[in-house]
């Protein structure tokens, strides 16, 4: 028997290797598959080396930087000496994986990288990396291919995960009586993060910008999204006892129901881009760890469909303009102004037509097969 090894850092890439493995299971392959992973893979019974709960984490902070080398030193052992797979899939998560990688290229294991870091963004060089010690990448966006190979690296493009996993919008009645919502009030949803660190810098700023979006516009009503992953007295430290309703667990509809969102930058923007939902994205940081980003970015634009559609479509408000006025003043234009709001979906919609319809997770799934010879 075939032995597959997967390791993803956090909730979006667990649930992207469980929809590959889905489809393995569905080939009824002869493969022993375990994993780093979070409810989605032990939902499919893979046994888990170990969850996300030292992962899912940025930062400077030495506890989180302590925490990633000892897990790394541990799994290299685990793969090199005792579990000693026929493949490793890498997720997603580049700084873990990519730092991992280069001891198990050494231990002389296969790798394969699916969604590989977004090189062409920032910090070029990890290209090296790449070249030296994965065997193979499967890319998300079709340029991703075309930069790999001119490298001499093996790629395959598999098209977005996200096209096919992600669920039909919500019916919108349903959802507002589900949650005790106003179905005469628009919605503004705010999505503060996945990681302590975003609701660290970005918790207080999103709900300073609700207070003054209230005073100046009456008929709206907010709920604030709480990642699934993120334990209730982690989110409590940061939320507190503010004036608006938490959802958790439903981010997929809550994104496809609201009327405008407030966004850390992320995934979810694309997520929300397929809604065709209206939108602003902000992030902010330590100012040493901005500069650093400033200096090693390699493209202006940091939001997904901005950067898929290489035009300004929504707006990035990062670092100094992350702040409560500049957000509010956003998110009114785009409660106030019909037209600019139409504009933006209109521009949304061209995001899923540029991205392909090929089921990632299939494809991806049929390329492991074929190479294992299963």
């Amino acid at each position: 028997m075939k032995k597959l090894f997967i390791i993803t850092g956090e909730a979006s890439g667990d649930a992207h290797a469980a929809a590959v493995v889905k489809r393995l299971y569905d080939m009824d392959v002869d493969l022993q598959i375990e994993a780093i992973g979070g409810r989605e893979l032990k939902k499919l019974n893979v046994k888990l080396f170990s969850d996300h709960s030292k992962m899912s984490a940025m930062g400077l902070d030495l506890k989180i930087l302590f925490d990633h080398y000892m897990l790394g030193k541990r799994l290299a052992g685990y793969l090199i000496n005792e579990y000693k797979p026929d493949l490793v899939l890498m997720i997603d998560y580049g700084g873990f994986n990519l730092n991992l990688s280069k001891f198990l290229k050494k231990a002389g294991l296969k790798i394969y990288y699916y969604i590989p870091p977004q090189i062409w963004a920032s910090r070029k060089w990890r290209i090296n990396t790449v070249k030296k010690n994965i065997d193979k990448v499967m890319t998300i966006f079709p340029f991703e291919k075309e930069m790999y190979e001119r490298e001499g690296i093996k790629a395959e493009y598999v098209g977005h995960p996200l096209i096919s996993q992600l669920p039909p919008p919500a019916v919108h009645n349903e959802f507002f009586e589900k949650y005790g919502l106003d179905p005469a009030k628009k919605l503004v949803a705010i999505f503060p993060g996945s990681r302590q660190f975003e609701l660290r810098y970005l918790m207080k700023v999103f709900l300073k910008a609700k207070n003054i979006i209230e005073k100046e516009y009456t008929n709206v009503q907010f709920v604030i999204s709480q990642a699934p992953n993120l334990k209730d007295e982690i989110f409590r430290k940061y939320f507190k006892d503010a004036d608006v309703k938490v959802i958790k667990g439903d981010n997929q509809a809550l994104l496809s129901v609201a009327d405008v969102l407030m966004l850390a930058s992320g995934t979810v923007a694309l997520e929300a881009a397929l809604y065709k939902t209206p939108m602003i994205i902000s992030y902010r940081g330590p100012w040493i760890a901005y500069l650093i980003y400033r200096l090693v970015r390699c493209i202006e634009r940091v939001c997904l469909p901005n950067i898929i559609m290489d035009k300004d479509i929504v707006p990035e408000l990062l670092q100094k303009d992350s702040n409560p006025h500049v957000i509010a003043k956003n998110i009114l234009r785009l409660l106030k102004d019909d037209k600019y709001r139409e504009e933006m979906q209109e521009e949304l919609s061209k995001v899923h037509d540029l991205l392909s319809q090929e089921e990632s997770s299939r494809k991806v799934a049929q390329i492991i097969s074929e190479d294992l010879q299963l």
